[in-house]
């Protein structure tokens, strides 16, 4: 198959059955390979193209720029415990000052006094601030999370993944992502 540009450029949004992506952060997005594949394989419903097409000797197609899947997806609703997600529901910001710079995690509960490594025991720390804190608890060390951590649900990550979206966006995504976002008067 041919190409007129570069095809890593044209990512296809995935939305589910319901037309809502199928996360939010990462953004749900699939290679234009993959996007064919599923087309062809018919797993899927091109609901926009590129401008750009692939093509073979008997065969072209426009690329697709937003599919949605045919079978609904039920999302889970708890993330995984990832450090990423700790990351996420902290909007990448430490607990303690509020920097976004050189980011790891921090025991509110010490592990060294019983605490946990747990959603409801961990927050987004900077360094400086984790290795004031040091094994601790907060009391002492005079730092307090600015948000007491908790086990978020996958519609909480997304409402913050929101807040960073990636730096491509496609026009023809638009209409798709952040539709249910309360308008303003």
């Amino acid at each position: 198959m041919t190409i007129a540009a570069s095809p890593d450029s044209m990512p296809a949004l995935v939305l589910n059955a319901d037309y809502r992506p199928l996360s939010y952060y990462p953004l749900s997005l699939w290679s234009w390979q993959d996007a064919i594949k599923a087309v062809f394989l018919d797993r899927v419903n091109i609901v926009a193209e590129y401008d750009q097409q692939v093509s073979s000797p008997s065969f072209a197609m426009r690329l697709p720029s937003v599919i949605s899947l045919k079978t609904y997806v039920k999302p889970s609703r708890y993330p995984a415990f990832t450090r990423f997600n700790v990351f996420l529901r902290d909007r990448f910001q430490c607990q303690y000052c509020g920097t976004r710079e050189d980011l790891t995690f921090d025991h509110v509960i010490p592990r060294r006094l019983g605490g946990v490594t747990s959603w409801e025991n961990v927050v987004a720390a900077c360094s400086p601030c984790n290795l004031k804190k040091g094994g601790v608890m907060p009391a002492r060390a005079k730092m307090w999370p600015q948000q007491k951590p908790y086990r978020p649900t996958v519609h909480d990550l997304h409402n913050n993944g929101r807040l960073f979206p990636p730096n491509y966006l496609h026009e023809s995504w638009m209409d798709y992502l952040y539709w249910d976002v309360e308008l303003e008067p």
